[in-house]
């Protein structure tokens, strides 16, 4: 089965779409849709990558929640840092944070950690992955920055991964 449908999921998404964006269930769009449906994940299979280790599922679930959290906490604060910004402007630094992780799954998921929470920006991974480079919109204390990235978003990463 999986061999003719490596992503069934997949398919069934790409059938609908097809069909939403079409607006018609005349036949020969279902059959268009049913075709691409099952081309298009055959043909990209090769191309998604193997699925990633997924280890402590309870540190993952807490992370989650940490994760929404910091983005509801963050968003108001930037919301406040951008409302207050005449009186008192923010403080914008680049911050060079040294890493542990090396796992390219824990390293993609902390990449997307970072683009969720407002007012940080990954924008640089050094070559050899130990350090990266943050903008951060609003930074008090750069040592203390570090420390609760590192042990809000880093440390879990690694037990779930590594």
């Amino acid at each position: 089965m999986r061999r003719w449908f490596p992503a069934p999921v997949l398919s069934l998404a790409l059938f609908a779409m097809w069909l939403l964006l079409n607006g018609s269930l005349a036949p020969g769009q279902l059959l268009l849709a049913a075709l691409v449906g099952w081309l298009m994940p055959l043909v990209t299979a090769p191309l998604r990558p193997r699925a990633g280790p997924l280890r402590r599922p309870r540190v993952l679930a807490r992370l989650v929640l940490v994760v929404a959290r910091d983005v509801i906490v963050s968003a108001l604060q930037v919301a406040r840092g951008v409302l207050k910004a005449r009186r008192n402007p923010p403080r914008a630094y680049f911050v060079v944070i040294p890493l542990e992780l090396r796992d390219p799954f824990a390293l993609a998921a902390l990449a997307v950690i970072t683009t969720i929470v407002p007012g940080t920006v990954w924008t640089e991974l050094a070559p050899d992955r130990t350090t990266l480079l943050l903008h951060v919109f609003d930074l008090q204390a750069e040592e203390d920055f570090i420390r609760h990235y590192k042990a809000r978003y880093e440390h879990p990463l690694k037990e779930i991964f590594e």
